[in-house]
């Protein structure tokens, strides 16, 4: 069973921002009033506008990150910062504060270690031409590489307990933190849930950082890295299996010459389609020994995890989280 705690959790508001001077003073505020004990920290990436000081002016605690990207933000962030219970949203509005209790709520009734507010509508209409498109794709192929524990992995609203912050690695630096933040889970099978939650709009004169293209292709190149992290006989199997096909076909005629000759007339094929099945042979080897590799890193990972305090409060199915604990100031 979880270990009780029986004090009121300690909440942390966690806000990476990068020029959002229109909005974050709002987020800020009415974050302060859903919840009132919790502290709220705004993390300036570099903002060229005026973030930091609206923030601190709307009564947040701002620390500024100067390594460029989400992913090094939310690493900082998970580093610094103290509590029992972790609010993640960003500062441009799209995420209602009003839904934090419901989400925290969900985390201590399900027992769980994430809870992720995932957004209707988003695979429709994400806000630009090309960003629903994406979001429908890289979710499917998400649950076909690693399962079917999110329906939204790009989400990011989300809510932790304290072991999930102080174990999960964050390697990445920009845009693809959620993506392994969520394999983090799946990997370690902890438990999740979701909520499906309202996505707003930005206000005129603020623009997504996204870019379509350019963080497309760095979602799929963390794809493929976490999958050869975590999946290394199945990301070297696809290799193994290639290099195989590509030798059986230049292989077969050569073969069938020499049979019908007993002469090898092209060998240079010959010699490329042996070395393409060495080739093949050594793929293979390579993801089971990874594979070996990465059983051992993922159970050393679990046991880590449970190391750490649970950090989980017992509360009454349907009780709402008014007046937490206020949280550390540790950043």
């Amino acid at each position: 069973m979880p270990q009780d705690i029986s004090h009121e959790p300690i909440i942390a508001v966690l806000l990476p921002c990068y020029n959002e001077e229109l909005t974050i003073a709002e987020v800020v505020r009415r974050f302060r009033e859903t919840l009132p004990a919790a502290t709220i920290y705004v993390y300036d990436n570099n903002s060229k506008d005026l973030t930091a000081l609206r923030a601190r002016a709307a009564g947040a605690i701002v620390v500024r990150e100067p390594r460029q990207g989400k992913g090094n933000v939310v690493r900082r962030m998970f580093a610094d910062i103290d509590a029992d219970i972790y609010v993640m949203a960003d500062g441009d509005g799209t995420y209602a504060p009003d839904d934090a209790p419901q989400l925290i709520n969900t985390l201590l009734t399900e027992r769980s270690d994430m809870v992720v507010g995932t957004r209707r509508g988003v695979t429709d209409d994400a806000g630009r031409a090309g960003h629903a498109f994406g979001n429908r794709v890289f979710n499917s192929l998400y649950k076909w590489l690693f399962g079917s524990d999110f329906t939204d992995i790009f989400s990011g609203y989300r809510v932790f307990t304290r072991r999930f912050v102080k174990s999960f690695p964050a390697v990445s630096g920009g845009f693809e933190i959620e993506t392994e933040m969520s394999v983090h889970a799946s990997q370690l099978k902890l438990p999740i849930s979701e909520i499906a939650l309202d996505y707003g709009h930005r206000p005129e004169g603020s623009s997504s950082k996204l870019s379509t293209f350019r963080d497309g292709a760095r979602i799929l190149w963390m794809f493929a890295m976490l999958m050869k992290e975590t999946q290394p006989l199945r990301f070297f199997g696809v290799f193994s299996l290639f290099f195989l096909a590509s030798s059986l076909f230049l292989m077969a005629p050569v073969l069938v010459e020499f049979a019908e000759t007993g002469l090898v007339p092209r060998m240079p094929t010959w010699v490329l389609s042996v070395g393409l099945l060495l080739l093949s042979m050594l793929a293979a080897v390579t993801g089971l020994i990874l594979d070996s590799v990465s059983r051992g890193r993922a159970e050393q990972k679990r046991i880590f995890y449970l190391s750490m305090p649970s950090g989980r409060v017992e509360r009454r199915q349907g009780d709402v989280v008014q007046k937490p604990g206020k949280a550390s100031r540790a950043a």
